[in-house]
């Protein structure tokens, strides 16, 4: 049975080894092999605090679940969730708290296949409120080079690599956006990564 994120476990981790915990547990996860865990014990546990090791930013898709993704427990990560996982200065604000106050070592941008918020920006998708959020999508719509004849969200080979160039985009913008993260970056202290999960088969792709 495995225990919360303690701040004496949250410290002797470095950025990489977050990536190696969540790739394991993604395989675990795959495998249908997941930890045991004591959920009304974390909840006691992190009652009086938390010392989340990883931050993640993901999709708002039902089948996308990041602590069930990545088998982790209550005070684990934190888990930013907006459609399309785009950016905007209150989720580079709340990235700075988990980062430079709460002590998380990975910023994580997570996409996914089949997203409905990439065949939004795809197919030109105009309504209300989302309207705003889908444009700022379009820069991975217009930046595939791959595709030159169905260039719609009909088109789920195009979709799935506009969703990865887009999970690009927001890697880059949180540390162009944000001096505090980029600093912690420069420094070793966080690493800023990106990966893709595949709704089909329950696996992350990392990205290089």
């Amino acid at each position: 049975m495995t225990k919360t994120s303690t701040q004496a476990y949250q410290q002797s981790l470095k950025p990489e080894d977050v990536i190696a915990l969540l790739k394991a547990g993604n395989q675990r996860f795959v495998e249908n092999n997941q930890t045991t865990r004591d959920l009304k014990e974390q909840i006691n546990v992190t009652a009086s605090g938390q010392y989340p090791f990883a931050t993640i930013l993901s999709c708002i898709d039902s089948r996308a679940p990041a602590e069930f993704i990545f088998d982790q427990g209550i005070g684990d990560v934190f888990n930013v969730r907006i459609a399309g996982n785009i950016i905007n200065e209150d989720i580079l604000g709340s990235m700075e708290f988990s980062c430079k106050v709460a002590g998380s070592k990975l910023i994580l941008v997570l996409g996914h296949t089949d997203c409905g918020a990439i065949k939004g920006a795809c197919n030109e998708v105009e309504l209300g409120n989302l309207t705003g959020l889908v444009q700022k999508i379009v820069p991975a719509v217009d930046s595939e080079q791959q595709h030159t004849e169905d260039r719609t969200g009909n088109n789920i080979d195009f979709v799935n690599d506009v969703a990865k160039l887009n999970v690009q985009n927001s890697v880059a913008e949180i540390a162009n956006k944000s001096d505090i993260l980029s600093e912690m970056k420069a420094a070793g202290e966080i690493m800023i990564v990106g990966a893709l999960y595949d709704v089909a088969t329950g696996m992350v792709h990392f990205f290089d």
